[in-house]
């Protein structure tokens, strides 16, 4: 197990005076009255964002929906992956008369938690439910090809096959809606620094083509090109239909549990991987906590005080009586030796600019089409 190196704690070390973030995000800044900008933007934008059901925005998104299926088995595509989020997604989609598939991404790494909450969900509600199944040496290559490549989007192969699997999904049932689970209420913030674009194919394929040993030839990748296609051609069209609704956690938590969904220790533990990389790789090899983005927008919401999220983020973010069963798990599943995982996460860190990518080109794709789009 590596230990935990407090000499990566910053030597000019500040923190926010109203949430829990701080310098260890290298861009984070402070107003006069020792508020982040994190803070700041998230109120700004939640007080923004308090609609009610009956808002004209979310009638005519409904309408527009269940038009475009007409004649059609299904309104939407809803991505779920057993979280709180997309499963009170599915609640709400039901509510609102839509009929919906459910489509599950599977890149090995469910958690048994995760499959029996997608059922239960599913089951509940009435929806039919689908299953993508990533090719596992493909994905495993990919997924240990970024940790080689020791730059702290290791969830990038996840974020890109979910875009493409629902994509392709819809696709194939002539859906124009694909529906996702993401919203500001819970998710308001995150450091621009912590997750470089993974939309960004060129980054992707550069770290496979250095570290990999697998061609992708069965991977649904989803980039720029195949954004606008679907966009443009398929006229799909990714919604956050939560933003659209009142909605915290503890909505959805009332709401699913009758339903026997059931919560998890902390948010996107529903994926093994994904529950071990925030709770030891990020934190231990980055400097890199995720807690202080859920505890610092319940703070936000006066859903727990600023001393008592302190308190939680001095623990750490892993179990000490479990974290060596859980270091021994990942390594029989990326097939690496234990020293190889310690020679890996001993590694200097890196980040996007250390390997070919296409910021720039994709800065200026993405402002030409929001100008475009504002003028039509």
């Amino acid at each position: 197990m590596v230990v935990l190196n407090n000499s990566n704690v910053l030597s000019n070390y500040r923190q926010c005076k109203r949430c829990l973030m701080d310098t260890t995000d290298k861009e984070i800044q402070f107003d006069n009255q020792g508020y982040c900008n994190h803070c700041t933007e998230y109120l700004i934008q939640r007080s923004k964002s308090h609609i009610e059901p009956e808002d004209k925005r979310l009638f005519d998104l409904v309408s527009n929906v269940k038009k475009s299926g007409h004649g059609k088995k299904y309104d939407c595509v809803i991505g779920v992956s057993g979280g709180a989020d997309g499963c009170y997604l599915a609640y709400v989609c039901k509510k609102l008369g839509l009929r919906s598939l459910l489509v599950h991404m599977d890149n090995g790494w469910n958690s048994n938690l995760a499959v029996e909450n997608i059922k239960a969900v599913a089951d509940n509600l009435g929806f039919d439910y689908e299953s993508y199944v990533l090719d596992w040496e493909e994905f495993r290559d990919l997924q240990l090809s970024f940790f080689k490549a020791s730059v702290p989007e290791l969830e990038t192969p996840t974020d890109i096959a979910i875009l493409g699997s629902l994509h392709r999904v819809a696709s194939k049932y002539g859906v124009k809606y694909v529906f996702m689970g993401g919203n500001y209420a819970t998710e308001g913030i995150l450091p621009k620094n912590w997750h470089y674009d993974p939309k960004d194919k060129r980054y992707l394929t550069s770290i496979q083509r250095q570290f990999g040993n697998v061609k992708l030839k069965k991977f649904p990748f989803f980039d720029y090109r195949l954004e606008f296609y679907y966009k443009l051609i398929k006229k799909i069209r990714i919604v956050y239909l939560l933003n659209y609704v009142p909605y915290s956690k503890e909505i959805g938590f009332n709401v699913l549990k009758s339903m026997g969904w059931r919560e998890y220790v902390q948010k996107h533990h529903e994926s093994l991987y994904t529950a071990f990389v925030q709770s030891y790789v990020l934190p231990i090899k980055f400097n890199i906590d995720y807690r202080k983005i859920i505890l610092s927008i319940k703070v936000c919401n006066n859903l727990i005080t600023r001393e008592a999220a302190f308190e939680i983020l001095q623990k750490k973010p892993y179990d000490d009586l479990k974290i060596e069963q859980e270091i021994d798990y990942i390594c029989k599943k990326l097939n690496i030796s234990l020293e190889e995982f310690n020679r890996i996460m001993q590694l200097p860190p890196k980040n996007y600019n250390n390997y070919e990518n296409n910021q720039k080109f994709l800065e200026f794709i993405y402002k030409m089409y929001r100008k475009l789009k504002s003028k039509i």
